[in-house]
This record gives C-alpha cells, structure tokens and sequence, in this order.
C-alpha cells in the first residue's frame, strides 16, 4: 500500500512541485538550484538558512516560498532587544475569568521567516531550539503544538558583519542545509532591474498548492527507498567529519539523519521512488557542512563557512561512492 502511494505521488511530482518552483522562479532569477534545494528542505520537512551578504534576494526567497502556497506566513525581524516571548507567545492575566491566559506570538504559522536571526541575542534564538526539532512550543509548563507543516527559514548576514552574533552549533544543528544566494549573473540582474525596479516583485505570486498537499508530499517522502550501501556512503561520510585533524566538531547524528532525508526530497523531487549516489554527495555541502566546526589548528585565509566547504569537499573527494 504504501509503495503504492509512493509511486502515485511520484508520478504527480513533476506536476505539483513544476507549479510551485515555476511561482518562486517569477520572482527569484537566476538561482534555480537555490530555489530546488529550498524545496528539498520544505519537502524533507526541515528549516533553511540562507546566509549572504545584504541585498541579494534571501527575505524574497522566503516570501515567494510561502506566497507559492495556501499557508499562515508570519515574519519576524529579529533585533538585539527582542526577548524570547516576542516570538513565542505570552501569558496574560485574565482579570474577568480569573486566570492566565496564553496570547500565541508569531511562531504558530506555517512558514516563520526569521529575519535576519543573527542579529538577536543567544537567549532569543534559543526560543526556537523545542520549535524547530519537536513542532511544539513550552511555556509556563503547558505544550502547545505548532501547525502542519512547519519550517522556519531563517536568514543571516555574514557573521563578520557588524552587529551579528554568531548563532550556536546548537541552532546551526537544527536547519537541514544553510544556503548562499550569491549576486546573480549580469543577464539575471539586468532582467530583475528591467521587471521589478519600479513594483514589488511578490504582488504576482499566488498560491499553487494548498498546505494539505505539501504535508501529503511530505509525508510520500518517507517512503521513498534507499540503498544500504548509500546509507554506509553517508554514515562514511560523517565519520570522516569527526576524525579530521582540521574540524572540532564533527556530523551529529542529527545531520546524518538530516541527509537521509533531504536524499529522499531530493529524489522525490526529480520524480523517482528510489535514492542514488548522486544526491548523497550533491547534498553534503549545503546539508553537513554548516554542522562541523573548524579546529583552531587549521590556518587558512578562507572565511570560517568556506574553510568547512573547503574541508568537507575533501572529504566526499576521498570517500569512495557506492556504484
């Protein structure tokens, strides 16, 4: 039955997702592989960070993502004096039915664009640490659970902006893959100043899909197959990460979980049932290395995030892949 399943949404995949990325394409230009793999992340039911310099696209990134479907969107611009119940929720004092009551902040949505998240304090960002891994939220002793589906897609300067502290490996754990936009070809950027320099690039993009059918993708996912052998090519993978000389800290178990499911997303999204090799390795970088920590011993002129894509890349070059 459930194989079933997986074979009837495969073959619906192209139709559905081809709407969605087509809608988070007439806004994004030139970034094509960004939007795929932010669509892995919704799929494989994770949250995305997306890390670049000012300017290029993320919070529009984020925006076209959730307009692309019928969900809550709510966003929350994260500053140096933002405290945890901004973002959670608050308990208020009912004077007339002599109780507490519990006012629901800005994380019950579907899709939470955290702004700039690196720009808030340690205490704040970990306001989202229960939200992000278990969908529900604590407060005062009582659960709340959060709507279906959930993602948080945070965005953050280069940490060696000014104003920024650096989010936790605690945090950094909890997003499927970090993303760079990157500054967009001369052609794209000719088009996205001819198009949009004088309106709002997001007031064309409608809802294509409804939050009941991403959850029914999502959860055709899981049953997508995966080999043994890829499953021993990703745990080889990881535990290079924690044996190199250069790195600190090494894969959780968390990212290796993370990679088995963005591999499923990313094999559902090209309409097959079944994992290969080449989605273990094409998603390493963006999956596994926001995850790892450069060791003080390792002296490079590279940025801390490029010094573990430097490392990694070596990693997947000396590890044998699965034929």
């Amino acid at each position: 039955m459930e194989n079933t399943q997986v074979r009837n949404h495969a073959a619906a995949t192209p139709e559905l997702v081809a709407r969605l990325q087509r809608s988070v394409q007439s806004v994004i230009r030139g970034k094509d592989e960004v939007i795929e793999l932010a669509l892995v992340a919704l799929l494989a039911r994770g949250h995305l960070l997306i890390e670049d310099v000012p300017g290029v696209g993320k919070t529009t990134l984020a925006h076209a993502l959730a307009r692309s479907f019928n969900c809550a969107f709510h966003r929350v611009q994260f500053t140096s004096d933002m405290l945890p119940s901004d973002v959670l929720g608050v308990s208020i004092f009912n004077q007339q039915a002599d109780r507490f009551e519990f006012r629901v902040g800005p994380i019950f949505a579907n899709i939470i664009l955290a702004d700039e998240i690196n720009r808030t304090t340690p205490k704040t960002q970990s306001a989202l640490l229960e939200a992000m891994n278990e969908y529900q939220i604590t407060v005062d002793n009582h659960t709340y659970p959060l709507p279906q589906p959930f993602m948080v897609v945070a965005t953050q300067n280069p940490v060696e902006h000014h104003g920024t502290y650096p989010l936790p490996e605690s945090q950094l754990d909890r997003f499927l893959m970090r993303l760079r936009m990157g500054y967009p070809s001369a052609e794209s950027e000719k088009e996205i100043v001819r198009k949009f320099a004088g309106s709002d690039p997001l007031s064309s993009v409608e809802p294509v899909m409804s939050a009941e059918e991403v959850v029914e993708l999502q959860q055709a996912v899981r049953g997508v197959s995966v080999d043994e052998q890829l499953v021993n090519y990703s745990m080889a993978i990881v535990e290079k990460t924690r044996r190199h000389e250069y790195l600190g800290l090494g894969v959780s178990p968390r990212g290796t979980m993370m990679h088995y499911r963005a591999a499923q997303a990313l094999a559902f999204l090209e309409g097959r049932n079944y994992a290969i090799p080449d989605d273990f390795k094409r998603l390493a970088l963006p999956v596994l290395a926001h995850r790892c920590v450069v060791s003080s011993r390792f002296v490079s002129t590279l940025k801390k995030s490029d010094q573990t894509d430097f490392i990694l890349t070596e990693i997947l070059e000396s590890t044998p892949v699965p034929l």
